[in-house]
């Protein structure tokens, strides 16, 4: 059987200790026991652990398992994504579900069965692995603390500077940069250092949203409010609750729809589609895009207090050609990475490979640095990664990208806009010049809220 990975197992009984550590040197490469909780987070801070196994009960005489609800909170304050499985003798469905409710992956009863609890805490590390490579986490990162590589350049030193700031308030913040430079990680790393880290962070990519179904699938909508709805919804802003609400892509919402998010964003509360209810939310806006918002002011393309509103604080991941030092610390952690996941021995880099990374100009960022290991370790032979392992398109010079075909409805906006400025808002001047009716034009600014 294959060993994997680090367990950290906290018992007051040395005699437990013993015995489990001696049962799981048998699946895990680093089996670390405590018998005192207040080692936890040193331990953790000081090893990469990928999964703890939790006593609940510690003093003597007390056995309500708040001791362990506690440290289970504690354990994921430091690192949400390290899974943890309760220890208990007490065989209490409640406390269980409790546990379950608060964070834990699940709960093992004292007496264990030896099959049975291998059986969960793989489940439990596999799992683990999975959400931190789906969250773009590296079990192998220089920081020591998340998925996050902040790298050593200068302008990366200073946005995790600021960002360690502000992640602690519920300021609004727009992250700029180019693709594939990471802006969600860094919004999941934010929403990791904030207060609101124990509740979910919920992800929309706002180019992926129809306009037809926005305010449903950001608002919700009532039983009966249209022909599919078969049932009472709720949105994204009530499944963000009390935690953060990421939109990605916000450049990519059209203009009639902005003045919708708006209101949202202003009230604090929003409304189901078939309803006329106002449901307070709570949340914290991270909004990201890799497109020029003051430049879409400027054109009429976007809204200027919408701007406003989701600014409050702006950070720009620089591109990782400018930060050529990053390149091989991050082809280092994806080779460890897919090396696992593909079950192969970890390699070396060449000089030469090294050399042909740091000389690519990485347009697609760490995106396309991640893709590019990827399909190098699958063809590479033997424990050294060659410079022709790595399928690298001709250097070239980046073309501007071409610019987002407009919707007629975005080009009807823009034309009713500037002849309501151009005629001092005379609807009837208007609706001559742009040849319709006043009624047709009445109607329309009330569509677009104009």
């Amino acid at each position: 059987m294959t060993k994997q990975g680090t367990i950290l197992v906290v018992d007051d009984n040395k005699g437990i200790l013993a015995a489990v550590q001696l049962l799981l040197g048998t699946c895990f490469e680093q089996v670390i026991t405590l018998s005192n909780p207040n080692q936890i987070l040193n331990t953790l801070r000081e090893n990469p652990v990928d999964l703890v196994l939790l006593d609940m009960n510690f003093s003597a005489g007390i056995n309500n398992g708040n001791e362990g609800l506690f440290w289970l909170s504690e354990i994921h304050k430091t690192d949400a994504s390290i899974p943890v499985v309760l220890f208990t003798a007490y065989a209490d469905i409640d406390l269980a579900v409790r546990g379950i409710k608060e964070g834990a992956f699940d709960f093992v009863v004292k007496p264990w069965d030896n099959a049975k609890l291998l059986e969960t805490l793989r489940n439990a590390y596999s799992a683990g692995k999975t959400d931190r490579r789906d969250n773009g986490y590296s079990n192998k990162q220089p920081t020591g603390e998340s998925g996050m590589y902040w790298g050593t350049s200068e302008r990366m030193t200073q946005l995790r500077a600021l960002i360690t700031k502000v992640a602690l308030t519920d300021a609004n913040l727009l992250i700029t940069g180019e693709n594939g430079t990471g802006k969600e990680m860094l919004a999941r790393e934010i929403h990791r250092l904030s207060g609101r880290r124990q509740k979910p962070m919920v992800t929309v990519d706002m180019g992926a949203v129809s306009e037809t179904l926005f305010e449903s699938e950001l608002f919700g909508h009532v039983k009966g409010s249209f022909t599919d709805a078969h049932a009472d919804r709720p949105g994204k802003f009530e499944a963000a609750n009390e935690g953060t609400l990421f939109l990605d892509e916000i450049g990519n919402l059209p203009y009639h729809l902005q003045a919708k998010l708006l209101t949202v964003l202003q009230r604090r509360s929003i409304v189901r589609v078939g309803s006329n209810t106002p449901i307070p939310v709570n949340i914290r806006l991270i909004c990201a895009t890799n497109r020029d918002l003051e430049a879409m002011v400027r054109k009429g393309d976007f809204r200027e207090d919408l701007l406003y509103r989701i600014n409050t604080i702006h950070v720009e991941i620089p591109p990782l050609r400018e930060r050529p030092e990053d390149i091989i610390p991050l082809t280092e952690i994806f080779l460890s990475k897919y090396a696992s996941l593909y079950g192969k021995p970890q390699f070396a880099l060449t000089t030469d490979a090294k050399e042909k990374l740091k000389a690519h100009p990485w347009y697609g960022n760490i995106r396309e640095l991640e893709h590019t290991v990827e399909k190098a370790i699958i063809i590479a032979d033997g424990k050294r990664i060659e410079a022709t392992d790595f399928d690298l398109p001709p250097v070239r010079h980046k073309e501007p990208a071409e610019q987002k075909e407009t919707t007629l409805e975005e080009m009807e906006y823009r034309m009713i806009k500037e002849a309501m400025v151009k005629y001092d808002s005379n609807l009837s001047v208007v609706a001559s010049r742009l040849g319709i009716s006043r009624q047709t034009l009445y109607n329309k600014l009330k569509r677009y809220e104009l």
